[in-house]
């Protein structure tokens, strides 16, 4: 398999994102987005799913949603492009993480028919920095850009740090075997013949 990387600028009236991704790296990380708690997620996203990942994100219009949106939109582009045509890639995987009191699970389908479920369990507001409907938005952004199916359920817990931290790095988890390459198949994983 041909080495597996890719790099995305976005540029828009509202957002610059520019995003880099080494999907067989060793979890290396730099993020930059101005909003502490979205770094901490992108963070834990890429050191657990084992991706290299460069996210450098600006806002243009002082619109926190929107760099939000906007980062989700071209991390999900970025991966969608280094997976390729995703010919010998495993495509379906799932991960459950325990962190302290807070359990997730996530599940994914990397055919190219976007579909997301998510159920965080907030209970406040927000989280730290970060609105929870942006919290649910970024997931939903994601999922769409990819061209991914991803449900993530928070099965139960008490802290929502806890709770979202726990459905990233099940979402990072399952991504990393659902992109693994598959040493048995030959081709695109799907009896259709196309993903």
């Amino acid at each position: 398999m041909k080495p597996r990387k890719a790099s995305i600028k976005r540029s828009t009236k509202e957002t610059s994102v520019q995003v880099s991704i080494n999907l067989d790296g060793t979890g290396k990380t730099s993020i930059k987005t101005g909003i502490n708690f979205l770094d901490h997620l992108i963070v834990s996203f890429g050191k657990h799913s084992m991706m290299d990942l460069k996210v450098d994100a600006k806002s243009n219009d002082g619109i926190q949603h929107h760099l939000i949106e906007d980062t989700a939109i071209t991390i999900g582009q970025t991966i969608d492009k280094a997976l390729s045509s995703r010919s010998g890639i495993t495509r379906f995987s799932y991960a459950s993480v325990p962190m302290d009191e807070s359990l997730a699970e996530a599940s994914i389908d990397l055919v190219k028919r976007p579909f997301q479920v998510a159920d965080l369990k907030i209970d406040k507001e927000g989280i730290e920095d970060m609105p929870a409907e942006d919290i649910y938005h970024f997931i939903q952004s994601f999922s769409t850009s990819l061209q991914a199916n991803i449900h993530v359920i928070v099965e139960y817990g008490n802290n929502d740090h806890h709770k979202v931290e726990a459905a990233i790095k099940a979402m990072a988890l399952s991504m990393r075997e659902a992109m693994s390459p598959d040493s048995r198949r030959d081709g695109t994983p799907s009896s259709k013949g196309m993903m």
